[in-house]
Parts: structure tokens; sequence; C-alpha cells
């Protein structure tokens, strides 16, 4: 970098965001970009570490500290800085087989661990990230690569979502014949109906299913895995198969009154909404227009149902979270490069405190049960309060409620529609350091292996699961010949 204090010298500043008051009428984006002054300035903080901890990509107490996909950020954040922007997509397309997915659902643990934060703030790595890939897109950069030779192998990846889409890339490009299906009507998995479109805009995913469609790989959409087609038919026209199927099975909240009408699981409101903005022809049978909402849990997919209802025009939304609020500085238990716990305005609290005067938040609330009407519909909640780790007593509430929204995470693998699979832990079960399943030849990768996770970790999963793969066929060619 130019000077070894700009770290220091410039502080750290947030890509700009639609105002709320304007962006809660539409389903548009609502991040603003750099202009390319700023890009350079920000990327100029960047400390070019000996040791960059922003890509060591591992779990550290209970969270990811850098980057899973161990992007080379220095070197990227050198070249734009630079003005070297192709340079820059270069090295960022290097590692990331989907940077325009990352740089706007992922939470950026690369920022927590980055090294610039401990005497003064984390480089703005993710809007960096973002500039580039979009830049590339709008140049003409990102061009189809069609694979040099096809290897004669046919492989059948189930599910499109990120873990799915990264390993149907990577085998493309090793010269395989992969085939993705989809049970759905469009392709994507949750980057398509699982975030809202102000987060991701679906142009964006179709954009790049379009991009892998040129370069050879095979889209199969409406076809459910299991049901429509078996793993062993699948087995008898593939040489190898690729469950990528998700980790969907919502954790349920099983107490009294949950039967009522107008208690559902974030996810299926969400990929309701997000069909019906895409296609208004598909009723929204999940509609908070004129409700009052409550959403149950404080993670990710909460905010997501807290942005949705106010842009339906919610009555009112309160958000339950059994933890206490975020401190606004690290704690001494919460040390660097771990990625910081620490209180932080989202773009749908942002917008609930516009709309509505105050955070949606509320702390420490336990359900104790729905209440309903004489039409099983359900029309508020009880819950308790709570201070941990102190003798006050427990305070009683009721909440008015006419749509409850569950968000409290997954559990594991939706269906058990592959019997012949084990199973560990609510997950497909893998050999050990393997992404093979009991069964030979077929594999999996994503949160249906690991669990719930973050993009970059179903990213980096699909990347090595076409790896064995790739080694599996390699070692059954030299049996062959053998």
């Amino acid at each position: 970098m130019s000077q070894s204090t700009e770290f220091i010298d410039i502080k750290r500043r947030n890509a700009k965001e639609r105002p709320p008051v304007e962006r809660v009428n539409d389903w548009s984006e609502y991040q603003q970009p750099f202009t390319e002054k700023k890009l350079k300035q920000q990327a100029s903080r960047c400390m070019d570490c000996g040791t960059p901890f922003c890509q060591m990509g591992t779990i550290l107490s209970t969270g990811t500290s850098g980057c899973p996909l161990y992007n080379l950020i220095p070197e990227w954040n050198m070249l734009v800085h630079q003005g070297k922007w192709y340079e820059a997509f270069q090295r960022l397309a290097k590692t990331n087989n989907f940077p325009e997915f990352t740089a706007r659902a992922c939470p950026a643990p690369c920022e927590g661990s980055c090294t610039a934060g401990v005497p003064s703030e984390p480089v703005t790595i993710k809007s960096i990230e973002k500039a580039i890939i979009d830049r590339a897109f709008l140049e003409g950069w990102v061009k189809p690569r069609k694979p040099l030779r096809k290897t004669g192998h046919k492989i059948a990846v189930i599910g499109s979502g990120p873990a799915g889409l990264t390993a149907a890339d990577d085998l493309n490009q090793l010269g395989h014949s992969v085939t993705v299906f989809e049970r759905e009507d469009r392709f994507g998995g949750l980057l398509m109906y699982g975030i809202p479109n102000m987060k991701i805009d679906k142009k964006y995913v179709e954009r790049r299913i379009e991009l892998l469609k040129q370069e050879g790989i095979e889209f199969r959409a409406n076809i459910h895995v299991g049901i429509d087609l078996s793993i062993e038919e699948l087995q008898q026209n593939f040489d190898t198969v690729l469950l990528c199927i998700g980790a969907e099975q919502p954790r349920e909240l099983p107490i009294e009154g949950r039967h009522l009408k107008g208690i559902y699981h974030a996810m299926d409101y969400l990929m309701t909404s997000t069909k019906h903005y895409l296609d208004p022809d598909v009723s929204c049978d999940i509609n908070a227009e004129g409700k009052k909402v409550i959403v149950i849990g404080g993670g990710d997919t909460g905010a997501d149902c807290v942005a949705t209802a106010i842009r339906q025009g919610c009555k009112s939304v309160v958000q339950f979270g059994k933890h206490g609020q975020l401190p606004l500085e690290r704690q001494p238990g919460n040390p660097w490069p771990e990625n910081p716990a620490i209180f932080s305005l989202d773009y749908a609290y942002e917008e609930a405190l516009t709309i509505f005067g105050e955070d949606p938040r509320q702390y420490f609330i336990q359900t104790q049960s729905f209440v309903g009407n004489d039409q099983d519909e359900v029309i508020g909640l009880r819950t308790v309060s709570f201070q941990p780790n102190t003798a006050l007593d427990q305070t009683e509430n009721y909440w008015d409620a006419d749509l409850v929204l569950i968000a409290i995470g997954f559990e594991g693998v939706k269906e058990d529609i592959f019997p012949t699979i084990q199973r560990s832990q609510k997950r497909i079960a893998t050999v050990t350091n393997s992404f093979q399943t009991s069964q030979d030849g077929v594999f999996a990768a994503g949160d249906a292996r690991r669990g719930q996770s973050l993009i970059v970790w179903a990213i980096q999963e699909g990347k090595k699961a076409a790896i064995e793969i790739d080694r599996y066929l390699a070692s059954k060619e030299i049996k062959q010949t053998v």
C-alpha cells in the first residue's frame, strides 16, 4: 500500500444504503455502491499482512473466523487501490466461484478477523468484493469457460444451492458432464427462494445460472429426487451422485397452541413471498399485510422476516430473542480474531425503527404458548421474560398477534427420502474426513452434510466434494485398466 498507516489515518466507511423510508416501498437491493475514489481509499486501509488472518477460514469458539474460501483478500485489495480492476477480478475468481452471491449474502467473517480491526476498524472487505465482481460483469470480463476436454464421466448433482452449483461448476471445468436436478421451478436453492430480493436480486442468480448453462452444465427443474426419481435410477445413468439437498428441516416449537392457523415456519413464509414477487400469478398464501406480526428467533432469517413483513404492509412487527442485547464493543471473552459478537442495526431493524419508531427486537423472551380464537386462528402469545444468572422473578406477558413466524434454525435434512443412505445427527453421514456416503458412488456436501451454516462454507464444501469425486472417478479408471 502507498502508506504504512492508512488503516489508521483513513477511517472505515461503510457502503451507503438507500433511505429506509424509500426502500420499504419496493423489493430492490438496499445497498448502494461506493464511488471508485472511495473504493480505492478503503482498499488502501488493508495492511497487506504477512499472516492475513482474513483468509484463515476456521471455527474459533462457536463462530467462523476468516474466509473459508481462503480468498486472496490482501492481493485484490492492493489491486483495487492501484486501479487494476481486471487483475483484481482474476485474483477474486481464483478462489470464489460466485463472488456476486457471497458479497451480498455472507456475514463477512473475514472482516471480523481483519488485523486492521485491532488498532482501528476492519477493512470493508465485503463491499470491495462486491465492487470487483459487479464491475467484472459490467465490463464483460465474466465469460463462459468451456472445458478443453471431456472425460466421458456423467455426474448428477442433486440441489442447486451454493454447494451444488459450486461442485457442478468445478466438475464441469474438470471435463465431466454434469446434470443438476432441482425440485423447485427455479434454480439457486436458498439463493433464489430463501433470501429476500432486497439482499440478493434474483436477476444475479439467474445470470449466473445462464452462464453455467452456456459452459455446458445441464439443469433440470421440478424433479424431486427421491420421489420423482430414485437414487438407484440415477446411479444407472450416472457415474456418481452428489447430494446437496440442504438442511431444511426447521426446528419446531412444540408448545400449547402450535396447531393454530397463522403460525408458520420462517422459510415457508420467505419462499412464498419471493415466489409471489417473482410471479404475481402465484398466490401469496402467507401475507403480513395489515397484521400484527411476531417473529420468534433472533437470527438473520428472523431479520429477513421482519423486512419482508414491513414491505407487505404489516400493522406491527416484533422479534423475540432468547439471548440478551449484544455489547457495543468486543468483550474479554470474545477476543480478536474471533468473529465479533457486537450490537449492530441490521437493515431490517433500521427499517422497523424508521417505520414504527422502535427497534423490533425483544430480548430474553421465551414463548410459553399460543392463544387462539373460536376459529382456531392465532390471536396472541404468552411469554416469559427473564434475566439470566439472577434471582429475579420471571415476568409473564401477553402479545397480540395475527401472524407468527418461527425462525429458530434448522435441525438437518428435511426428508427421509434416501433410506439406503446412513444419517448422523439428522445429517447425511459421510466417511470421516470425506464426502463419500455409506453408499458407493454417492457423495454429500453442503448443509446436508455439515449442518446449517454460512454460504462460504457451502461453497467450500462444494469445491472439496468436486475434488474428491474427480479422484474417485480417476481411481475407478485405474482399476478398470489394471
